[in-house]
């Protein structure tokens, strides 16, 4: 948190120590660094005590901490930001399970797993949607029911090397993609230049023929006076 004119709005009036407040809430926060934390700041206003509580982050902001990225897939079905491990899902619903409306860790994980469809990331190399069935189907109980948050080193490469074969296709379609564009945009031009008598006219200007009428209009708007 830093001093800025709406937090002095809301705790000026309140009439306590803005800086204080600030390195309260810093402090509550300082093993979310690098994260938005929910927060909410209850002031005494008669005996001026400051009381913080931080809330869980948002799950999207978990998964990114959790997959080491900066943002998620603006274009989740053509484009891929990470490979989970399911253990990692377990992790980040573990932290979030108290203020979810979850019954249980697994309807916790389902429910992260939704998150990772919005933000475009794969886990145990498949949609989202795909680990959710076998999610019903029973095929994790162990590592829910465990409560296992580390993904071994093995399992760990494995879901690397694919991904990076992912990131290696997504690289070749953005590269067809944008040689296209380039390809369509010179068309246009070479058509436009073997167009005879195409050439460009900026808005407003006067074309030769136009200027030539001109003095034709305005002889028989006179000649149509005299009569």
């Amino acid at each position: 948190m830093q001093p800025g004119p709406a937090l002095s709005q809301k705790l000026g009036p309140a009439g306590v120590n803005i800086g204080m407040v600030i390195q309260k809430v810093n402090d509550a926060t300082k093993n979310f660094r690098g994260m938005k934390v929910p927060v909410e700041v209850d002031v005494n206003v008669s005996t001026k005590e400051i009381e913080v509580k931080v809330f869980s982050p948002p799950v999207a902001e978990l998964l990114k901490k959790e997959l080491g990225v900066e943002k998620g897939s603006g274009l989740q079905k053509k484009t891929k930001v990470a490979n989970a491990s399911i253990e990692q899902i377990i992790s980040v619903s573990k932290t979030k399970l108290p203020n979810l409306l979850s019954n249980n860790l697994k309807a916790a994980v389902k429910s992260v797993l939704g998150s990772c469809i919005t933000l475009g990331i794969l886990v145990e190399s498949k949609h989202p949607r795909d680990v959710i069935r076998d999610i019903e189907a029973g095929k994790y109980d162990k590592e829910i029911s465990e409560e296992i948050t580390e993904t071994p080193a093995e399992k760990k490469a494995q879901l690397d090397e694919y991904f990076a074969k992912i990131l290696e296709e997504q690289e070749k379609v953005r590269k067809l993609e944008e040689a296209a564009k380039a390809a369509e945009e010179a068309a246009k031009a070479a058509a436009t230049a073997a167009t005879p008598g195409a050439t460009p006219v900026a808005e407003g200007a006067v074309t030769p023929a136009a200027a030539e009428a001109k003095p034709a209009e305005a002889k028989a708007e006179k000649k149509a006076a005299k009569k």
